[in-house]
């Protein structure tokens, strides 16, 4: 088991220093209350349900907006479920998207049980290994200075696993119903008119 010594507001409130007009894909749980307490905008998409999904969320995103930054701050129970689409990031290789893993090796939604990276599993490897170019592992506020760096310079795709202390976020609970969050989302991204013929 890691050493887990970063306080995720704190990693949040660094990140953000950098977002500027980046879009965001919040996993399930955890981070969704992250971004929501750190930095809640219409540009948010919070992922309440689709465990496994943020990642693929994040990639489709960020192809459909080359010209927009993407990022997906999700966790590592959540990133273990869709760990395939490591693979389908890099053979897309899209230039504008950042995966942010807040790992503090437990799903805090279910009850706290430990997951596999408590056990030795790496995420950050096994985006290396799925062909993703930039990956970083990141045990300390030096490494998050790096991952703010990282983001704001490139290059990109990358992946940054994070790891955190196992404790409570700070529970800042947006909207739940989906409709709602998919059309805010849509407008913040094309405006109120496009969004519109796009529905």
């Amino acid at each position: 088991m890691s050493e887990l010594k970063l306080e995720r507001a704190d990693v949040m409130a660094k990140l953000m220093t950098v977002r500027g007009d980046a879009l965001i894909i919040a996993g399930l749980g955890s981070p969704v209350w992250d971004v929501a307490s750190s930095d809640h905008k219409p540009e948010n998409f919070y992922l309440w349900g689709g465990m496994g999904c943020a990642i693929s969320m994040g990639l489709g995103c960020a192809l459909a907006q080359p010209d927009r930054k993407v990022w997906v701050i999700t966790g590592d129970g959540e990133a273990l479920m869709g760990v395939g689409s490591f693979a389908t990031v890099a053979s897309q290789r899209p230039a504008n998207l950042a995966v942010v893993v807040l790992d503090n090796e437990h799903y805090g939604e279910t009850g706290m049980q430990r997951t596999s990276t408590s056990h030795g599993a790496d995420l950050a490897v096994m985006a290396g290994g799925a062909g993703i170019p930039t990956t970083l592992a990141i045990t300390d506020m030096a490494g998050v200075d790096g991952l703010t760096a990282a983001l704001t310079s490139g290059p990109l795709p990358l992946v940054a696993v994070v790891k955190i202390a196992a404790s409570k976020p700070n529970l800042v609970l947006p909207a739940r119903d989906g409709v709602y969050l998919k059309n805010r989302f849509r407008q913040a991204v094309l405006g109120a008119t496009d969004a519109m013929h796009a529905s």
